[in-house]
């Protein structure tokens, strides 16, 4: 079993460490969050070397995440307003690593651009898949809808519509643990690596599912989630940075 040199990191609002110097810039809009309590052994074998599930009081979950990418961008630059900008849905995972580092392990991302599908397989080797994708907004209601073009399985997708309600004035500690994540935990060529972010602290609205029809967290090898999510969350976004991936050697 993994040790941690280090005890993990608090669970925190805000960003846990700077970023120095910045490689991405976008933003995440319109984001519903929808989450499954699962057993840690459950999803142990499918994280990167050198993590181990996150757990909040002895469980860690599955999230299902959907929402607008927007404008994209390389270093300081103006974000791109076509290609940097689309749906995305993506499956993840929690991980805390040697360093006691909190992150997210993806085991899916569905996007609706093919060009950065193929950039972020290319240079991050992220689980991009090209999708057929849209989102549609109806006053307190958002609907998004997902079906993959490549790779397959071909059609694997889900649709999703939810109500946004009032504002979370004072999101609770497992709120937080599942939304305000500082980094990505990935492989990248049998290596380790961690890519850091920072953005403000999330404002955050209760939210009620009306509908959900998904195959995207069994196509990413995960048991199929039972019964409805424990959490459902709406949050109408923040700008994030995206620091330099540091990779273990």
């Amino acid at each position: 079993m993994l040790r941690f040199a280090a005890s993990p990191e608090p669970v925190t609002a805000d960003p846990v460490r700077t970023v120095p110097s910045t490689l991405l810039t976008q933003s995440w809009l319109d984001l519903s969050f929808l989450h499954w309590a699962v057993d840690p052994a459950d999803v142990a074998p499918l994280l990167p070397a050198e993590t181990v599930p996150d757990t909040y009081e002895g469980l860690t979950y599955v999230g299902l995440v959907a929402f607008r990418m927007h404008r994209v961008g390389w270093f300081r630059a103006p974000g791109i307003p076509y290609f940097g900008t689309f749906p995305e849905v993506n499956v993840r995972l929690y991980s805390v690593d040697r360093q006691g580092r909190r992150g997210v392990v993806f085991r899916s991302l569905e996007a609706a651009r093919l060009l950065p599908v193929a950039i972020a397989r290319a240079a991050f080797q992220l689980p991009y898949v090209w999708a057929r994708m849209a989102i549609h907004r109806d006053r307190d209601t958002i609907a998004y809808t997902s079906s993959r073009r490549w790779p397959g399985p071909r059609g694997a997708g889900c649709q999703l519509k939810v109500r946004i309600g009032e504002r979370i004035e004072e999101p609770t500690s497992l709120e937080h643990f599942l939304t305000a994540r500082w980094g990505i935990h990935n492989s990248f060529s049998g290596r380790s690596v961690y890519l850091p972010n920072s953005h403000p602290r999330w404002p955050l609205h209760r939210a009620e599912l009306l509908h959900c029809d998904d195959d995207l967290v069994s196509a990413a090898g995960l048991p199929a989630c039972a019964g409805p999510p424990m959490s459902v969350l709406h949050s109408p976004g923040v700008p994030v940075r995206m620091g330099h991936p540091v990779i273990k050697r």
